[in-house]
């Protein structure tokens, strides 16, 4: 008898994690950048559930807010799960989406890891556009009658 209210409680106890993280990946999604930023913090707790949850929006298809609360979860991430977490995102930078190359590359930044170089973005240098003194000379002058006032043109007629 006991045995089954403990298992019971067991099943209830894993559907309350599951909806939990369920929610929580919802507010990854969120509109609101603290509500991301603690589901992504609440997620770094979550160890290997967290972890998991965070690397599929690191490099699912979602929007790069998403991507960088989910950097932030996995910046966050403590203990065992730090290096493995290092890893999700060193491995992000390998990706294929230039957004999630990008939030990478900054998160692992702000950790202290160096990014190398081939790493890093091209940046095209723009053109210089040479400044040319415009000579007024070239231009015609305004005449100007001094009966109608100060400003106005001389209608030729």
């Amino acid at each position: 008898m006991e045995s089954i209210k403990e298992e019971l409680s067991e099943r209830q106890k894993q559907e309350a994690a599951i909806r939990l993280l369920r929610k929580l990946g919802e507010q990854l999604q969120s509109s609101d950048a603290s509500t991301r930023r603690r589901a992504a913090y609440n997620l770094s707790w979550m160890q290997e559930d967290g972890l998991t949850i965070l690397k599929g929006v690191l490099c699912g298809n979602f929007h790069v807010t998403a991507k960088n609360a989910a950097a932030y979860g996995l910046r966050n991430m403590r203990g065992r799960m730090k290096k493995v977490a290092l890893e999700a995102l060193n491995q992000g930078l390998k990706h294929r989406d230039n957004s999630t190359k990008q939030v990478c590359r900054a998160a692992l930044q702000l950790v202290g890891q160096k990014v190398s170089a081939g790493d890093s973005p091209k940046r095209q240098t723009p053109k210089k556009t040479r400044i040319r003194e415009i000579s007024h000379e070239s231009r015609p002058r305004a005449r100007y009658d001094t009966r109608r006032g100060v400003g106005t043109r001389r209608m030729r007629g």
